[in-house]
């Protein structure tokens, strides 16, 4: 730090000059976040200094937070759901297993396990970490999805949770939850859905699936809206059908307003609540609808062009999510190829896969324009 500070217009030019270092989302078909829409912005300048940690100098934006849940647990089937805004997808994976954990550390049990698929985020890996509970990898079909045999085959009597996922990050696929869900019912485990991508697509597909609260198994869902709800970042939310589990998390605070916190983090940004409840109310279903709709048409192309060219895709997509197949010596060369021409695309682990995601900011220009370019490199 130096000893006396900078112009205005000298920060101003720093943080230009920073700026044009990162890349804009135009070129960007790797990443599941967007630019969010221009009013979930404006809340989240708005609201800049609201601290939800203490949520009793707030009462305006927890309102808010109160409103965001019961929008979104309705979306997801239960308006009557518990939880709050977290960070994202990882801080809600994380104290769903806490949750359940924590619960059965007090009934006794001392060494414990979950069961995730082989396609699941990789948040579970520093679950593993951070909690000291042993993961177990479920196999995968044909189709990528999980394995429901295989979920069954590792499940002990150690087993806390089954995790299954509503749009996985490599492949955009939706486990068969309804199998699962049946699965826990029957043995009495805690089912986890991760939905941090697909939890604002899947309501608005064409086809529709059976994933969340309206399945009687599922314990806790994980949504992201600073992904396809075009919150602001950090905006992920954590739901639980029983309060008790959210009532597992909590802590005392004594100098608070309040007595008790159950978020995994102490200051808590309102600002992203604020942008998360203004762009719902926004758009509605009906806008978010469209935005999953467009979404999904330009997927459609990209698929259509790929195929044109004798690139097939890994499966069909379900979702915004690409993954084009190619020799598995092939995939790097082609991955750094697009990169030289501006493209950012990532590569899948198994199988390997030129993946892409189209999100909101990805326009048809942009598809056609990536297409070529996919044509000369290949």
């Amino acid at each position: 730090m130096e000893e006396h500070g900078m112009s205005r217009e000298g920060i101003e030019s720093l943080l230009q000059e920073k700026k044009l270092k990162d890349l804009s989302y135009e070129s960007v078909l790797s990443s599941m976040c967007t630019y969010p829409h221009e009013i979930s912005a404006y809340a989240h300048n708005k609201f800049l200094e609201s601290n939800l940690g203490d949520s009793g100098l707030f009462p305006g934006t927890k309102e808010m937070e109160d409103e965001v849940i019961r929008m979104i647990g309705a979306l997801l089937g239960n308006e009557n759901a518990f939880g709050y805004i977290s960070t994202g997808g990882t801080e809600s994976n994380i104290q769903a297993i806490r949750a359940i954990g924590n619960r059965k550390r007090r009934e006794g049990l001392s060494e414990m396990n979950i069961i995730v698929p082989e396609t699941a985020h990789f948040s579970f890996d520093k679950i593993a970490d951070i909690l000291g509970i042993e993961v177990r990898k479920a196999a995968l079909d044909e189709e990528l999805k999980v394995a429901v045999n295989s979920v069954e085959e590792l499940i002990n009597d150690k087993t806390i949770c089954v995790v299954g996922i509503a749009g996985t990050t490599e492949f955009g696929q939706i486990d068969p939850l309804k199998e699962i869900s049946e699965i826990a019912k029957e043995k009495d485990i805690f089912l986890h859905v991760d939905a941090a991508f697909g939890g604002f697509v899947i309501p608005f597909l064409e086809e529709k699936y059976e994933f969340d609260f309206s399945l009687e198994g599922v314990s806790s869902i994980s949504i992201d809206p600073h992904k396809m709800g075009m919150s602001t970042i950090p905006a992920g939310c954590m739901l639980f059908r029983e309060e008790l589990y959210l009532e597992e998390l909590a802590v005392p605070t004594p100098y608070l307003t309040t007595k008790e916190q159950c978020s995994l983090i102490g200051t808590r940004s309102g600002a992203s609540v604020a942008a998360t409840f203004a762009v719902l109310k926004y758009l509605g279903r009906e806008g978010l609808k469209g935005i999953v709709s467009e979404c999904m048409r330009l997927t459609r192309m990209l698929v259509r062009g790929a195929k044109e060219i004798d690139i097939p895709p890994v499966i069909e997509p379900v979702m915004n999510v690409v993954t084009l197949s190619f020799p598995a010596t092939e995939v790097g060369r082609v991955a750094n190829a697009l990169e030289g021409r501006g493209w950012r695309v990532s590569v899948t682990r198994v199988p390997k896969a030129l993946r892409l995601v189209i999100m909101p900011h990805v326009k048809e220009e942009t598809v056609k324009t990536f297409l070529e370019d996919l044509e000369d490199v290949v």
